[in-house]
């Protein structure tokens, strides 16, 4: 990929939460930003759009949960699937990042910013694999 100068977001996708996070292509760190709760697909893709107004972002990243042995699993597929409707509905390039080590991570710290933390997480592992 073409290196981007701007904003990046990223989202640590659940079903009930989703974790975003910060950061840029020239510092090249994450920092949790919020957490987005609504109740709908509606209400989440409308808090998304919020934050896409207000960072413009050049890219964002979405964190892929796999089993530890690299195979697929029931929420692959529904983060796929939210990359996919987040480049459809905004036009922004998405990247994948494998989060199956993130987990253990994350799971050491407590409080309810976590999964912000986690996209976070995300993200730092996307600026640390890009050149």
């Amino acid at each position: 990929m073409a290196a981007l100068d701007g904003s990046i977001l990223a989202f640590d996708f659940g079903l009930k939460r989703i974790g975003v996070a910060l950061g840029n292509t020239l510092l090249r760190e994450a920092k949790p930003l919020s957490i987005i709760s609504a109740a709908t697909n509606d209400g989440k893709f409308a808090e998304i759009a919020e934050l896409i107004q207000t960072w413009q972002p050049v890219l964002c990243v979405v964190g892929l949960p796999m089993h530890p042995d690299g195979a697929a699993h029931e929420m692959t597929q529904r983060c796929q699937r939210f990359a996919n409707q987040l480049h459809g509905r905004y036009g922004i390039a998405v990247e994948l990042v494998d989060e199956r080590y993130s987990s253990a991570v994350i799971s050491a710290k407590r409080g309810e910013h976590i999964d912000a933390q986690a996209a976070a997480l995300i993200l730092q592992q996307y600026f640390d694999q890009t050149p």
